[in-house]
């Protein structure tokens, strides 16, 4: 299956989605993936249910072993809220996805008259194997703070699995050259273990992403349900397509998923009675490597990390230490008037490179940064916003409460992930 399908579909997803439907009930092909989808939705909404169960049940158990925190951005940081909460979200999303298994694999032991599918067999359960390998790395995490070299190090071996197997079964490394660049280089082009390299770059981008864009009620958790359902949704539009059959595998991951980051949710919104912990962020940054490998649109996936793209780059200059960078970069409560402003890092000027100063004082200028010069005794010190997008919204905006500021950051991804459709579909035609 050639990667090129990131292409697939072109700007009429929605009319193979509707041809397909309408085929399904005739076509024992298409007949044989509607059956086993609706039966993972069932699986899903049970799974919900269960998640909302199982948090309060087991909250008490987590805080007596420890694993609790509490709340920097509330006037009451007494309160011990139980901490990786992803935990319970992850363990019932893997006991849905082993109960699915012998759905859409098990008719082949029924019907002995067509053969095992050896190879999506191997990749639906090494796809598993690499989810659950960062689930309990998460949850080590958690438990043993580990340093960020780690956390770095961590995806990139969890997704060995998957793409080993992807090897063996002779996956495709062949991109689409954009219609600009095909008089010199053709139409597609094979990068070989450029593409490897990629792919396993690519979960260690997803899970720190949503790592680093965080620090408020509900967002990571907010966030995960929002770019599960926008996959869901590009998955669905192509199961009309030539890659059915592998968009049909990676939606059956991601509906799960999405039910149970719901359940999760729904405690972790504000006010927040439960934390996701890294174990989800590891969890979930993972599960969208894995679906967008599986599904083979590994390079379509990133459009819907746009927010945390920018706040990625928006971080750079504190990830890398260029400007200092405080362990927590959280909003500052006030509460006088129950509501976040940005917090702020002071430094010294002298100490930072001129580059460094002058790429701060264009930020200034393009209203991206609070950066204000010239403060102390000596005039030498600098005060600016840590550099995240959740504390720019609020220097945008000014002062938000913390339920609403969570609200607009999702209504943010949403439009993001619309956006994202649109180049997917309409505006791609234009250069591939």
């Amino acid at each position: 299956m050639g990667h090129s399908a990131d292409k697939s579909g072109g700007g009429g997803g929605v009319a193979l989605l509707g041809a397909w439907l309408a085929s399904a009930w005739h076509r024992p092909s298409d007949y044989e993936m509607l059956v086993p989808l609706c039966i993972n939705v069932v699986l899903s909404a049970v799974g919900v249910g269960v998640v909302l169960r199982a948090i309060p049940a087991l909250s008490s158990m987590f805080i007596d072993a420890g694993l609790f925190g509490r709340d920097l951005c509330k006037a009451d940081r007494t309160k011990k809220i139980p901490e990786s909460m992803g935990m319970v979200s992850g363990s019932v999303f893997l006991v849905i996805m082993f109960l699915f298994l012998g759905v859409p694999f098990g008719q082949h032991f029924i019907n002995s008259s067509k053969p095992f599918p050896h190879a999506a067999f191997s990749e639906y359960l090494t796809s598993l194997l690499s989810i659950c390998c960062m689930l309990f790395l998460g949850f080590a995490d958690d438990v043993l703070n580990l340093k960020w070299r780690y956390k770095l190090v961590l995806p990139t071996l969890a997704s060995l699995p998957l793409l080993m197997v992807y090897y063996i079964n002779q996956g495709s490394t062949t991109v689409v050259v954009p219609r600009l660049l095909r008089a010199w280089m053709g139409g597609t082009l094979n990068i070989g273990v450029l593409y490897y390299i990629y792919m396993s770059m690519l979960a260690v981008f997803c899970t720190n992403a949503i790592n680093i864009y965080a620090g408020i009620n509900g967002l990571e958790s907010g966030q995960a349900v929002v770019v599960g359902a926008s996959v869901a949704v590009f998955n669905i539009m192509e199961l009309g397509g030539f890659q059915a059959r592998s968009h049909f595998f990676s939606v059956c991951v991601i509906i799960p998923f999405i039910t149970t980051s719901l359940g999760l949710f729904y405690y972790n919104r504000y006010p927040a009675r439960a934390f996701v912990g890294d174990t989800f962020t590891y969890f979930a940054g993972m599960t969208f490597a894995v679906v967008a490998i599986i599904g083979h649109f590994s390079k379509t996936v990133l459009l819907f990390f746009i927010p945390q793209i920018f706040n990625f780059l928006y971080s750079v200059p504190q990830l890398f230490h260029l400007v200092p960078c405080p362990r927590h970069r959280l909003p500052l409560y006030n509460r006088k008037v129950d509501k976040l402003e940005p917090s702020v890092v002071e430094f010294k000027g002298g100490s930072i490179r001129w580059q460094v100063m002058a790429a701060l004082r264009l930020l200034r200028w393009l209203k991206l940064v609070d950066l204000q010069e010239g403060l102390g005794e000596d005039g030498e010190l600098c005060q600016m916003n840590n550099l995240t997008l959740i504390n720019l919204v609020l220097v945008l905006l000014g002062p938000q409460h913390e339920g609403s500021l969570t609200t607009k950051l999702l209504v943010l991804q949403a439009l993001c992930s619309g956006l994202a459709l649109f180049i997917r579909y309409p505006l791609a035609d234009l250069f591939f």
